[in-house]
């Protein structure tokens, strides 16, 4: 793989070119398998940042074409020694040119999205700033996703009245299948990357919570995974972002969605939340995510679901089926709270689950060790916000997030 940026007022173009042992479908770091729609993207930054350090353009170029690079990449620029060795060791791949000296950075910035999940971090953080990314469409390929509402997010996000910067980019347009998204999860970070340098960046938080980070996630592994590739500090994403001097930083790594629930709603934010791109004047209500949402806030509220949603819907065959479930943590915490669940359309998986408040009770506080691995600088800011807003798991509390994937059922 041979990449190459080229830029000019505000304007950064990413170009690449596969190498023969290269393919157009490769498995990105989940292991979904992306097909390839073209091989160009451009990221439009607010302003015209400084000179930017090629370890950053690197790592930018990485988390759009990391799925499909087989043997080796070759930047346009030398990288230091240290980003060179993070991709060799996290992923077998050669890289170069190598040359460069590497950077640091001081700040944090938050990685910002607009959902339950950023806007808790947002709000433990409320004095660091947000970079958002906005999808817009790509020049060569055809936007089939006209439904996904990216610019009444990035209306909401200017709304917040905290200082933030919205990048726009037609990188997600660089898949063809399974559908427009990020080649690797990272790509979200392509913005505050390239502006690393003028924020003076040592780091970029977040949303990506218990679930995600300690559980196997949604479609991962379904299973405690401490040594997560994509967020674990060791893993390949945690290495390569510190060798290009900005960590990785999970303030709401230890906590799980209800906790980011009710968090961001709790929040100055709280009218700015918005996790659902469908609809024309707010969540559309009739997705699967809207529904999921739905079944957590719900719980968090002690109500009954509010969703048109029914059991013989599309969006909710999979609650039909026994467990386990992608984030099924979440379900068994919403359906062992939600009054008259069994009227719903996760009737079927509250009888499978069997999950009560008790057996649930962990999901209220925070998993000690997600706060151990939190960057120095920021490690105990996010202690005391934990301590006083949330409170920490026991050993046994701890232990069911450690057996997770290994004991099903509740306890």
């Amino acid at each position: 793989m041979r990449v190459a940026w080229t830029a000019g007022d505000g304007l950064r173009h990413l170009a690449f070119r596969l190498d023969a042992e290269d393919g157009i479908t490769g498995p990105c770091t989940d292991g979904q398998p992306l097909k390839m729609a073209t091989n160009s993207c451009r990221v439009e930054l607010p302003y015209e940042p400084g000179e930017t350090h090629p370890d950053l353009l690197a790592l930018t170029a990485w988390t759009v074409v990391a799925p499909w690079t087989r043997r080796r990449v070759v930047f346009d620029r030398p990288v230091s020694p240290e980003f060179a060795a993070a991709i060799e060791e996290g992923w077998g791949i050669e890289a170069g040119p190598v040359g460069g000296s590497p950077r640091s950075g001081r700040g944090l910035a938050i990685s910002y999205s607009g959902g339950a999940d950023s806007a808790a971090v947002a709000a433990m953080l409320p004095d660091v700033p947000l970079v958002h990314f906005q999808r817009v469409p790509h020049p060569r390929v055809p936007n089939r996703w006209a439904h996904y509402r990216s610019d009444a997010l990035a209306r909401l996000v200017g709304r917040t009245g905290r200082e933030s910067v919205t990048v726009r980019s037609d990188l997600e347009f660089v898949l063809a299948e399974p559908r427009p998204g990020y080649p690797e999860h990272h790509a979200v970070a392509a913005g505050a990357l390239l502006l690393a340098d003028e924020l003076d960046l040592g780091g970029i938080a977040f949303g990506y919570e218990l679930g995600s980070r300690w559980l196997g996630g949604g479609r991962y592994l379904h299973r405690y995974t401490p040594d997560n590739p994509m967020w674990a500090p060791h893993g390949a994403w945690g290495r390569a972002f510190a060798a290009a001097g900005v960590r990785i930083v999970l303030p709401v790594g230890g906590v799980s969605e209800a906790v980011t629930m009710r968090l961001a709603l709790g929040s100055p934010l709280r009218e700015h939340v918005r996790w659902c791109l469908r609809g024309t004047g707010g969540p559309c209500g009739t997705c699967g995510k809207c529904l999921y949402k739905e079944l957590i806030q719900a719980a968090i509220e002690r109500r009954p679901l509010r969703t048109p949603i029914t059991a013989d819907r599309g969006v909710a065959r999979k609650w039909q089926r026994p467990p386990p479930y992608g984030g099924q943590e979440m379900i068994e915490y919403g359906c062992a709270r939600v009054p008259g669940i069994e009227d719903t359309a996760f009737a079927k998986a509250a009888a499978f689950l069997g999950a009560t408040e008790e057996s649930t009770a962990w999901l209220d506080r925070c998993y000690p060790p997600a706060v151990e691995e939190v960057p120095a600088p920021w490690r105990e800011r996010v202690r005391a916000f934990m301590a006083a807003e949330v409170g920490f798991m026991s050993e046994d509390e701890a232990r069911r997030v450690e057996t997770w994937g290994t004991v099903r059922g509740p306890s």
